[in-house]
């Protein structure tokens, strides 16, 4: 196919690959007299300030699989897949006020080393292999994949080059500068990200209005689709059919059920989001790197869900795509292809604000990638390599391992990448896959947080039970009819039964000897962040009630 893509196109988007590596490797280099070490790649010298953390945290958790997955989503089921992103805003808070002051008063480089710290160096080993196989072989492929779905229909590029491309950008300045080249690009990252996907919702409703705005053009979407802005989904059509998007997301259950286990987890213990809130200068710092954070969580559905409800209205209203003609037919989504909805979308924005679009796109996929290949080197070199490989490495040493182990992940997930061809709804896909592992580690998590009998005999049983578990949930028979999030629910109530059961018969009901002593004191937060929390509270209510 034709890209559309003329001079002012190519340049903005060229400028912008040339601004983030150059800042990328700029913010990286090491200093006249000082050599990097261990702190100073894998958390950046611990000196983020709050914008620059709350910045990053977007930049790293909004990839293809927000822009081209929950398009797609928002195209095939509406609204309700925003529950990941208004939810997660309320996670974000938890984290901020009740997980935050633990990782950080015990000075983390990663979040298995906390697990070293509370149960064991055996429990930390099975925990890391968990978490490397999941970045490498869901988070960074599927990213890798959707990126190049991206670049092949918007471009015309191969697949397999699209990956390699994008591969090769992340890896320029994130393998040599570590975590801090990943932050203070990501700030850039944002701008363009929130830009680019401004613009696109911009004309995909300024489409449907017929050139009247974008108002007018939600206006219209409300009117041609208010089957599509339900928060909370029924489990029969008004035909009494099922309606098949209920096992994505189950009503009410959405609200009180399985989510809560994917968000908590995502957010509360996973070292490529993690990361950069144990790399602040403060502890006051980091929650309000969180604060920002989940203020801009409220408003990402606006650029990445609404345009697949717009398209979903331009494809099946025969007038407006008249007036599209023959560029309207090209790669557009289907039923069986919703994720191609945001590429197909981007295609007819004006010269120069599809460079923008595009750089968007590229900066939400690049950062994730860049996040996910520190945060796997950081969890292979700080709990794999300095613990059984080579105890005694220097920082250069450690510094290098985290270089090549990243480059590894990376040639592994490049070819993982076009292995995915063929998902609808990639988003649903990672989360679905990721749920087999999370609930075994949230159970180990928040029992080993704030309940001092739990012991590490028990939480190894759970994390290593947890798996068979989760797959036997997912398919037996009868989970063909049961929504995923319930089984992901199930499995971490299972879990943390197992811990609660195995703890109690090993102890006989006294507290461990690791047990964390929590005080009062350490859970006060300043009067900002809580008068913000609330901001946040009330505005996330206020939207489940005017969607529901």
């Amino acid at each position: 196919m034709t890209n559309g893509f003329e001079f002012w196109d190519y340049a903005v988007f060229v400028a912008y690959a040339i601004l983030i590596l150059g800042v990328g490797l700029w913010v990286s280099r090491d200093k006249a007299g000082h050599e990097k070490n261990a702190e100073d790649y894998f958390l950046a010298s611990k000196s983020l300030p709050w914008w620059a953390i709350g910045t990053s945290l977007i930049a790293a958790n909004i990839s293809a699989e927000q822009f081209i997955g929950m398009s797609g989503s928002g195209f095939a089921l509406g609204l309700a897949i925003a529950s990941y992103e208004w939810m997660a805003a309320i996670t974000l808070i938890i984290v901020g006020k009740y997980f935050l002051p633990i990782f950080i008063e015990k000075g983390l480089y990663t979040i298995p080393e906390f697990v070293e710290k509370r149960f064991s160096t055996n429990l930390k080993t099975i925990l890391a292999v968990f978490w490397i196989a999941l970045y490498v072989f869901v988070n960074l492929a599927s990213v890798l994949y959707l990126g190049g779905l991206a670049i092949e229909t918007i471009m015309g590029v191969d697949m397999m080059y699209a990956v390699i491309g994008l591969a090769l950008f992340a890896a320029a300045y994130s393998l040599y500068g570590g975590l801090s080249s990943v932050a203070w690009t990501d700030v850039i990252q944002v701008v363009f990200l929130i830009l680019g996907g401004l613009a696109t919702t911009y004309l995909a409703l300024n489409t449907v209005s017929g050139g009247e705005g974008m108002l007018a053009g939600f206006s219209k979407v409300l009117d041609a689709a208010p089957e599509k802005f339900h928060m909370i989904l029924d489990e029969f059509n008004n035909d009494g059919s099922t309606n098949v998007n209920y096992l994505n997301l189950p009503g009410i259950w959405v609200l009180i059920g399985g989510l809560w286990v994917a968000n908590i987890y995502y957010w509360g213990f996973n070292q490529y989001i993690i990361q950069r809130t144990l790399a602040a200068k403060s502890l006051k710092e980091s929650q309000k790197g969180i604060l920002l954070a989940a203020g801009l969580k409220i408003i990402i559905p606006l650029i990445v869900v609404i345009p697949g409800i717009a398209a979903y209205v331009m494809v099946n209203d025969p007038s407006i795509m008249a007036g599209l003609g023959e560029a309207g037919q090209l790669s557009m989504p289907t039923t069986g292809q919703a994720d191609k909805a945001y590429p197909w979308l981007l295609q007819f924005l004006p010269t120069g604000l599809k460079g923008v679009a595009f750089a968007a796109l590229a900066a939400a996929i690049v950062s994730s990638l860049a996040s996910m290949l520190n945060s796997t080197s950081t969890i292979f070199t700080m709990d794999i390599y300095k613990q059984y490989i080579n105890k005694n490495a220097n920082d250069k040493t450690t510094v290098n391992v985290g270089r090549i182990s990243a480059a590894v992940a990376l040639i592994i997930a490049v070819i993982m990448a076009p292995l995915l061809g063929g998902i609808d709804q990639a988003f649903q896909f990672i989360q679905e896959w990721t749920g087999v592992v999370s609930p075994g580690i949230l159970a180990v998590f928040i029992l080993g947080l704030f309940w001092k009998k739990t012991t590490n005999n028990a939480a190894i049983w759970g994390a290593l039970l947890s798996i068979p578990i989760a797959l036997l949930l997912k398919y037996l028979p009868i989970a063909a009819l049961e929504p995923w999030m319930h089984q992901m629910g199930l499995t971490a109530v299972l879990t943390m039964l197992i811990i609660v059961v195995l703890s109690y018969l090993q102890n006989k009901g006294k507290d461990d000897e690791k047990g964390i002593d929590l005080s009062k004191d350490i859970f006060k937060t300043s009067p900002l962040f809580n008068i913000g929390s609330f901001v946040v509270c009330i505005v996330t209510a206020a939207l489940y009630c005017l969607f529901w």
